[in-house]
C-alpha cells in the first residue's frame, strides 16, 4: 500500500549526502552525436540533449533548419543511435577523473526525454532503443557503476519521468515536444507508457543496479501525482528495496512536488531559492548538459567560477552536482577535464572546509561553513596588510591557518575585528590566482563551546 506523504516525508535523509558536497553529474546518449544547439543566453536555451525537440524538432528551435541541412530530411532523430558507439569509453578512467575531481557521487542519465536506455533493459517497449542493442552494444550503466564504486565513490541514477515520444505537453502548441510522424511512429499511449514503461523500468533500475541516488526528471511538467505513482514508488522504495537506507530522491515526479516533497529538492543554474531543505544545485560547465560543439571557450565557466559556485551552495547549506559531457565516442573533452583536475587541486587542499560541514551563519559578508570547532570562512580576495574578518573575538581563537598557503597565521584583533596576517604573501597571491578563493580556518577554543552552552 502507498503511504501517505506525512509518513514518507518523515523519512530521515540518509546521511551520507549532505556530508558529500559535491557530485557530478553525466549527460550522454544519441544526442552526443549531432551534439548541436545554438548558444544563447536564454534560460535552458542551449541544452544539447534537447536536439530531439529543438533542432530536430520545432520546439523552441532557432529556425535555422541545422538538422536537415546537416543529415537530410530522411534522418531521423533514431538513427543517431547507430552513430552511437563509444567506442573509447574507459569507465575506469572516467571514475578515476571523478574521484580526483573531488566528487564523492556520479549520477548517469540512464534515460533521458528521447527515451533511450542507457542499459540493457527488459522491458519490451525498448527494445532496440537501448545501449545494448543499438549503439555502443554495451551496458554503459553496468560498466560505470562497478568503475565508481571500486573507487570508492556513490553511483546515482538520472531518469526521465516522460518519454517524448509517448508523453503530451501543455507547453507545446502542437501537443508534443517532437513531431508528431516520430510520436506516431514510436510513441504509445501515455497510459501505457505510465503503466509499461515508467513503474517497470524505476523497479528495473533499483534491482538492477542499487542507486544510492535516484534523480527524477520531467514529470513536474504535465503529470499528477496519481499518473507518476510516485508514492507507491517511494513506499516500496523506503521500505522493501535493497537500497531502502542508503538511497535519496529528488522532487521531479508530477506537477505539485517541486519544493513540497522529496529527500532533497534540485535546482537548475540557479532557477530557483531553496530555504531550509537539503537541496542540490545542478549546472553545466558551459551552457549545456549534454556536449554541445556550438559552445565556445567564453561559454565555459572558468575553474575559479566553478570553485567559487560549489563554495556559493555548500555556504548555503547544499550540493552541487557538475555535469560533464561525453563526446560520442566516449571521450570528454579536454576543458572539462581541465575543470575537473582544478577544482581537485582546491579540494585537495581545501576539502575540510567543503565536506561534512553545516553553514556558519556569522555577520561575514563572505561564505562560510563549520564542523566542531573549526570555521571555515571563503574570500576570493585579500590585501597585503592583512585579511579583516568580523564576529570573532580574539579570547575565542585557538588558532588560524589558510588552506594550502599559511597553516600559522598571526592574527590580533583591531577595532572589534580579527586581522589575519602571513608571512607567505607571495603563496596567497599565486593561489588567489590559480584557483581564485582562499579559506581562512579558524580553530577556536573551548570557551566558544561554553558561551554556545549558556
Amino acid at each position: 500500500m502507498a503511504e501517505s506523504w506525512e509518513t514518507l516525508d518523515q523519512r530521515e535523509i540518509p546521511e551520507w549526502f549532505q556530508n558529500a558536497k559535491f557530485g557530478v553529474f553525466i549527460h550522454w546518449g544519441p544526442y552526443s552525436v549531432p551534439a548541436y544547439r545554438s548558444v544563447n543566453n536564454e534560460q535552458f536555451g542551449s541544452y544539447a540533449e534537447w536536439y530531439y525537440a529543438s533542432v530536430y524538432g520545432s520546439y523552441r528551435n532557432s529556425g535555422e533548419r541545422y538538422h536537415e541541412k546537416m543529415y537530410g530530411e530522411d534522418t531521423e532523430y533514431r538513427d543517431f543511435a547507430k552513430w552511437f558507439r563509444a567506442e573509447l569509453f574507459d569507465p575506469d578512467y572516467l571514475a578515476g577523473l571523478i574521484r580526483d575531481s573531488g566528487a564523492k557521487y556520479v549520477v548517469l542519465t540512464t534515460k533521458h526525454h528521447d527515451g533511450y536506455c542507457m542499459w540493457p533493459t527488459e522491458n519490451p517497449h525498448k527494445t532496440h532503443w537501448n545501449s545494448f542493442e543499438n549503439g555502443p552494444k554495451r551496458d554503459i550503466t553496468g560498466e560505470l557503476k562497478e568503475a565508481v564504486e571500486k573507487k570508492g565513490m556513490k553511483f546515482g541514477i538520472y531518469y526521465s519521468i516522460i518519454d517524448w515520444e509517448s508523453v503530451p505537453s501543455h507547453r507545446c502548441d502542437d501537443g508534443y515536444f517532437i513531431p508528431e510522424k516520430d510520436v506516431k511512429k514510436y510513441g504509445l499511449p501515455k497510459d501505457r507508457y505510465l503503466k509499461e514503461v515508467l513503474a517497470p523500468q524505476l523497479h528495473e533500475l533499483v534491482e538492477k543496479y542499487e542507486p544510492s541516488v535516484i534523480y527524477s526528471d520531467g514529470g513536474e511538467w504535465d503529470l499528477t501525482e496519481d499518473e507518476s505513482q510516485v508514492r507507491p514508488f517511494l513506499s516500496w522504495l523506503y521500505n522493501e528495496s535493497p537500497v531502502k537506507d542508503k538511497v535519496v530522491v529528488n522532487d521531479r515526479f508530477y506537477k505539485e512536488m517541486p519544493g513540497q516533497h522529496g529527500d532533497y529538492y534540485s535546482t537548475e543554474y540557479q532557477d530557483k531559492q531553496i530555504d531550509n531543505h537539503p537541496f542540490e544545485e545542478s549546472r553545466g560547465i558551459g551552457k549545456s548538459y549534454g556536449y554541445n560543439r556550438a559552445e565556445r571557450a567564453e561559454d565555459y565557466c572558468t575553474s575559479k567560477e566553478l570553485i567559487q559556485e560549489l563554495v556559493r551552495v555548500v555556504g548555503k547549506g547544499g550540493n552541487l552536482l557538475l555535469n560533464i559531457g561525453p563526446m560520442a565516442d566516449g571521450t570528454i573533452p579536454i576543458h572539462e577535464v581541465e575543470r575537473l583536475k582544478e577544482i581537485g587541486a582546491w579540494l585537495a587542499d581545501c576539502g575540510e572546509a567543503i565536506y561534512n560541514t553545516k553553514p556558519y551563519f556569522p555577520e561575514n559578508e563572505n561564505p562560510s561553513t563549520c564542523c566542531g570547532r573549526n570555521r571555515y570562512i571563503f574570500l576570493d580576495r585579500a590585501d597585503a596588510e592583512g585579511i579583516y574578518l568580523t564576529s570573532h573575538e580574539e579570547q575565542m581563537v585557538e588558532s588560524i591557518s589558510i588552506l594550502g598557503v599559511d597553516p600559522d597565521c598571526i592574527y590580533q584583533t583591531e577595532d572589534g575585528r580579527l586581522r589575519v596576517e602571513t608571512d607567505n604573501l607571495e603563496g596567497l597571491y599565486r593561489y588567489l590566482e590559480r584557483f581564485g578563493m582562499i579559506t581562512v580556518k579558524i580553530t577556536e577554543n573551548d570557551s566558544r563551546k561554553e558561551e554556545e552552552e549558556k
